[in-house]
Order: structure tokens, then C-alpha cells, then sequence
């Protein structure tokens, strides 16, 4: 759009967007002004705000919550509800319900893809010191399909297989043994223990579970699969906590040790490592088969990344 004066001698002003300036140069000069003069009204209109609140003091309005994508999320119908009585019911039948009630106690078998390299030996040791019970098996030449049928006969519960590419950590399947289900998750941003600053080392104790923000049913299933790997009878004394945090999606997992201050008030937390992130790609509803297996889920991204605001956990 563009404005120009009627009077005849005067300066005749048009107004170019940013994207209709051809030189490179000029045009990110003149969106660091644009961004420069956001940043000034948006710092003036701070400031005005809270010496308004501080003259009206008490009498002053409560400051609006800040707009967030996790805060403004589209509507999902499969959100559940707290205490909702199908889900509760669906939950008490399922494959993992065994292990929530403290029944039946996982065995993990961890192993690698073929040709691991050193990186994932030494996150596969720091996975070890955070899910009890886990036991490394060499890969060789088999196939899953076949470790899987293995795995079962020899009572194992749960089967994890790390994946890498370019000598680097890229995936997590996770099979619940022996009939599934069996999820596959991106792995990224992964650190080893000792490259925590002021890491803590682990103890023996069996860890407490956090499984935060896990919201739609989806959600539900995929997190009592993460919270089957561990047995439902924490030792409090060794103040150990394993959190799955789900933001956007993306499952944080962090291993912490907690202290109390001395009136209990609140806690400081040192953490033990490893962390890691993930994120889902696929559940299948069987063991382990891309060829054949049933998916209950696949992540379809130019169907489902269609708006920030859109979440599926």
C-alpha cells in the first residue's frame, strides 16, 4: 500500500515492504529496525504496565496468564479427563496393569543395531544404572523378529533396541514382549553421565516415577509403556526420581537425586543422568513387524504438523 501526497511540491512518500527490497544487505538492515522498534514498544508498554500496578497497588488487576502454544492448544476430543471411568476401566484390563499393581516386575533385554559404535556402549551403561533389571545381549547377526521370540522364551518383559546413524544415537524401539505393543522414538540431544556438570552417582535403590503431561489416550498408552520398565515399589530412602516430561510432544527424560531442606518445605535435586529427549514416530500394536504388524499410530507430518498448536500426547 502506498501513500502520496496531493499537494503538488511536496515530498511524495511511498512505503516498500520488506520483501519487495531487492538488495540483501538493505533489506536485513531495514528488518533490524523493524525488529529493533517492536522490541522498544514492547518494553515501553512493560514498563507502563507495571508502574500502573504499583500505583493501584492491591486495587491492581491481576496480570493475564501469557499465551503459550501449550496453553492455546486446538481441541482434541481424546484428551481424557481426571478419574474418567472408561479409561480407568480400559487401564485395569490392559498388558501394562500387571506392573501398576505391583504383580509382575519387568526384565529388559537391552541390545543395539548392527555395527554399534563406542557413543552407544556408553549410553547403553548409563541406561543400565537408571532401569533396574537390565541386562545388555550382544546383537550379532539376528534379526528382531527373532530376538524378540528369544527374548520372550528367556521371560523377558520389555526388549529395547538403540539405533544410531553416523556413529551418533538416533532412535529408541521399545517392544513390550510378547505381544506387543512396540514404539519407535526419535532420540536426540543425549548426554552421557559424566557429561552432566556436578553430576551425582546413582545407588541401587529402586527409583520413584513421574509420567507428567501424558494428556490425550494416546498419551495414556505411551506412558504406561514407559512407566511398565520400571517395578511399582520405590525405595523412598534412596530418593531417586525418573521423569518422563511430555512438552509438545517431546518426552524429556531426566534422572534426578532429591534432598529436603530442613523444615520440608522444599527440595534441591542433583542430577544423575543420562538425559535424553524423544519423540514418537510410530506405535505398533504387535512385537516388532514393519512388514506386516498393525499400527495403532503413525506420525504423518504434512497431515498432522499442519499448526503449532496441534499435539498429540
Amino acid at each position: 500500500m502506498s501513500h502520496i501526497s496531493k499537494k503538488k511540491n511536496e515530498r511524495v512518500h511511498i512505503k516498500v515492504l520488506p520483501s519487495q527490497i531487492g538488495n540483501k544487505v538493505k533489506r536485513a538492515q531495514v528488518m533490524a529496525r523493524i525488529r529493533q522498534e517492536k522490541r522498544r514498544q514492547k518494553v515501553e508498554k512493560r514498563r507502563a504496565r507495571d508502574e500502573e500496578r504499583e500505583a493501584l497497588g492491591d486495587a491492581a488487576p491481576k496480570a493475564a496468564p501469557a499465551r503459550t502454544l501449550d496453553n492455546t492448544r486446538e481441541y482434541d476430543d481424546t484428551i481424557v479427563a481426571p478419574g474418567d471411568a472408561e479409561v480407568v476401566a480400559d487401564e485395569a484390563a490392559d498388558e501394562f496393569a500387571p506392573y501398576f499393581a505391583g504383580e509382575k516386575e519387568p526384565k529388559i533385554m537391552i541390545t543395539t543395531a548392527y555395527h554399534a559404535t563406542a557413543p552407544t556402549f556408553r549410553f547403553i551403561r548409563d541406561l543400565m544404572s537408571v532401569l533396574p533389571n537390565a541386562y545388555y545381549y550382544k546383537r550379532g547377526a539376528y534379526q528382531l523378529k527373532d530376538i524378540c521370540k528369544w527374548a520372550a522364551k528367556a521371560e523377558f518383559t520389555h526388549l529395547l533396541v538403540l539405533a544410531e546413524k553416523s556413529k551418533k544415537l538416533n532412535g529408541l524401539y521399545i517392544s513390550h514382549l510378547p505381544d506387543g505393543p512396540t514404539a519407535f522414538f526419535k532420540l536426540s540431544t543425549a548426554m552421557e553421565s559424566n557429561e552432566i556438570k556436578g553430576h551425582g552417582n546413582p545407588t541401587s535403590h529402586l527409583p520413584e516415577i513421574i509420567l507428567n503431561n501424558f494428556n490425550t489416550r494416546l498419551g495414556h498408552r505411551v506412558g504406561r509403556l514407559f512407566g511398565s520398565l520400571f517395578p511399582h515399589k520405590p525405595e523412598f530412602i534412596g530418593r531417586r526420581v525418573v521423569t518422563f516430561h511430555n512438552q509438545r510432544d517431546f518426552i524429556f527424560v531426566r534422572h534426578h537425586r532429591y534432598i529436603f531442606n530442613e523444615d520440608g518445605t522444599r527440595a534441591r535435586l542433583q542430577e544423575l543422568g543420562p538425559r535424553f529427549t524423544l519423540k514418537m514416530r510410530w506405535l505398533q500394536a504387535c512385537t516388532f513387524d514393519t512388514n506386516e504388524g498393525e499400527y495403532e499410530w503413525v506420525h504423518k507430518r504434512k497431515e498432522m504438523d499442519t499448526s503449532r498448536r496441534r499435539f498429540h500426547l
